[in-house]
């Protein structure tokens, strides 16, 4: 089969489609014919070894969600049959014509997207279900903040936080991502590079922040927050580190935290794809939520949609094509 290698640590350029032999389902695994794969910001960071506590990352295949069709299954995977079209998440791998996936981290491809739609959904919903409304504890009626308002994870949580009731502020870099965001269906959409997000939130706060920034926005975070407000982290694009005032989190009960859902166990990410199914495809089947999909590209020009990737000129989702 076809994959995409990572050659070294490095740019887009180090990504070389490669022959590689055909991998075979363990007993609790299936083997999917991909069709599309998910291009997300983890498989940059994958790229430049520096993603999931691996720095060698030479003979590597990338890609974290996939859809396709199951062509082979374990003794144990009695769910699937050969035939069945899924979308999956894994843990790297998946910018390829066949990969294998644990059986329980499948779902059904809704009906009514497209197959290149369904390579968008797996990493972002996993990702905005577990961090806005396991961690975040998002509910009707509250508001939401999330920085990056137009990026995969930012067009999923607009959408998926107005469908279950909640209001939604976001920030995003120019005013065509805003007009995007807005027509998501967010309230407030804030261009960074010309307005403090934290002026025009002032009056009303927030009670759940999604940041993928980091760096100088925590301490701007934690100032917006409403009593019993929830910062949640699932990148820190501009570093890790930030000054904040602790009596503040004590007096107004704030509560800071993040994940990384690629370590994850097994176990847990089949227990999300149970909540994942059961809370969001319905959203799907009533036309509520719709992977937003900027671009696809043939998976032989994976260097391309990285370098857009990395260029965030995008809104919405970069997907490579398999077969193309």
């Amino acid at each position: 089969m076809k994959a995409i290698v990572i050659r070294q640590s490095g740019g887009p350029e180090v990504l070389q489609i490669q022959e590689r032999p055909m991998p075979q389902p363990a007993a609790h695994e299936v083997l999917v014919q991909v069709r599309a794969a998910g291009v997300n910001r983890p498989d940059v960071l994958m790229r430049q070894g520096k993603y999931g506590g691996v720095a060698d990352v030479a003979g590597m295949v990338p890609g974290l969600e996939i859809v396709g069709t199951i062509t082979a299954c374990g003794a144990e995977a009695t769910r699937w049959q050969p035939g069945d079209a899924v979308c999956a998440l894994l843990p790297a791998g998946g910018y390829a014509e066949y990969a294998v996936v644990d059986a329980r981290h499948c779902l059904p491809v809704p009906p009514g997207l497209s197959m290149v739609e369904a390579a968008a959904l797996p990493e972002t919903v996993f990702t905005v279900w577990h961090n806005v409304f396991q961690r975040g504890a998002l509910q009707p009626g509250e508001t939401l903040l999330v920085h990056g308002g137009s990026s995969g994870i930012g067009t999923t949580a607009i959408q998926l936080a107005r469908a279950l009731g909640s209001h939604v502020a976001i920030t995003a870099g120019d005013d065509a991502k805003c007009s995007a965001c807005l027509e998501l269906g967010a309230d407030w959409a804030i261009n960074y590079k010309t307005q403090d997000f934290e002026q025009v939130l002032n009056e009303q706060g927030v009670d759940v922040i999604l940041d993928m920034i980091g760096g100088d926005y925590i301490a701007k975070n934690l100032r917006l927050l409403n009593e019993d407000g929830r910062l949640v982290f699932v990148n820190a694009m501009q570093g890790g580190k930030g000054e904040f005032n602790a009596m503040e989190v004590m007096r107004r009960r704030l509560s800071i935290t993040g994940s990384t859902l690629r370590p994850r166990s097994a176990d847990f990410k089949a227990a999300l794809a149970a909540e994942v199914e059961k809370n969001v495809w319905p959203l799907i089947a009533a036309g509520k939520f719709r992977p937003v999909i900027y671009k696809a590209f043939p998976l032989a020009e994976a260097a391309a949609a990285h370098e857009l990737m990395e260029s965030s000129a995008h809104i919405g989702k970069i997907v490579l094509e398999v077969g193309k």
